[in-house]
Order: C-alpha cells, then structure tokens, then sequence
C-alpha cells in the first residue's frame, strides 16, 4: 500500500505545482556545485532545475549536516545509493542517470554525492574510491566525489539503487567532515 500512496502523493504533487505556475523537466531537478579546486570547504551546492546553474554555499544546517538512516522503503534515505539525473559541470544544459550516494536531507529535499565507476578516478584528488556494491549491475568499483554536494529533490529519484554499508559510509562521512568542514 506505501506504493500507492506514495504514487498518489505525487500526482497530487504534480498537480499543485501545475496549479502554481511551475512545471519540471523530465528528467527531475537534480542539480550540482563545485568547490573551488583545492579549497578545503564544504563546497557549494546548485539547485534548480537541470539547466539551471544558480549556485550558492550550504549552510551549516542543510549543506553539512550528516546522517545515515537507510531504509529500503521506495523513499530516498541517508545511506542509500540512488540513481537520478545530474548535470554536467562544463554544459548545465546536459547531464545524465547516474548513482548518488544520499547523505542528508531536509524536508523533500536530499543532498547528494556523485558516483563514478571510472577508474581514472582512483587517486584523484576529491574522489574516494567505494570499491563495488549493488547500485552496479556489473559490480565494478566506484569512486565518490567529495566536493560536489547534489541538491536533489525526492521526486527527482529515478529508484533507489543500494543501501551503502555503514562501513563505508562512516569513511565517506569521516572524509567530508576532516577535509570539507561538514558536521
């Protein structure tokens, strides 16, 4: 029954937002922000739509606050790897699917990190490797950005992918709070 209700939660969503004026992309209203190279910050966050690229500082509450309560619940959590669009850094009008590892939320609204399973990520500065896990079909290893915080949405979720252990989660989380100011 959760499916249904929350299936019809977002139609009346929908209609509201119709009803106001305002209308979505397809693709949902990930969006994304960078951290000046080399800074050690907690990075700034975009949000909008995917050809928006209005960007501003997290605040201490919203942009650095970390939490890890997964629950596979057809609901987008703290702890879990979802797949949703993300823009890319060089052209906000494009962007793609792609797997976000969720580390805090605030209302409708979750805060993101990207997912790579290039290996030309391994070693790079702001990339932490994850190694494999469930969000990938062919279970390759992943690498987490750390200085890109997604501002996503939760109607902008595509499915859940995978919870991230709790493991490798506190070493994400360790990584943002030593290197990046986060809480």
């Amino acid at each position: 029954m959760p499916v249904v209700s929350r299936l019809l939660n977002g139609i009346a969503d929908t209609l509201r937002r119709i009803a106001g004026g305002r209308t979505r992309t397809p693709q949902g209203t990930a969006s994304t922000g960078t951290a000046s190279p080399g800074a050690a910050s907690p990075g700034t966050i975009s949000r909008g739509t995917p050809h928006s690229s209005s960007r501003h500082v997290p605040t201490a509450q919203r942009g650095r606050h970390l939490e890890y309560s997964p629950n596979l619940d057809g609901d987008a959590d703290p702890g879990e790897v979802v797949w949703t669009w993300v823009t890319y850094e060089d052209d906000p009008n494009q962007g793609k699917d792609r797997p976000v590892l969720v580390v805090g939320r605030d209302g409708r609204t979750l805060l993101g990190l990207m997912l790579s399973s290039q290996s030309e990520r391994d070693g790079q500065r702001n990339w932490l490797a994850l190694g494999p896990g469930a969000w990938d079909r062919e279970s390759r290893p992943s690498w987490i950005r750390l200085d890109r915080i997604l501002e996503v949405d939760e109607d902008g979720i595509r499915r859940e992918g995978a919870v991230l252990d709790r493991t490798r989660f506190d070493q994400v989380a360790d990584a943002l709070r030593r290197d990046y100011g986060w809480a």
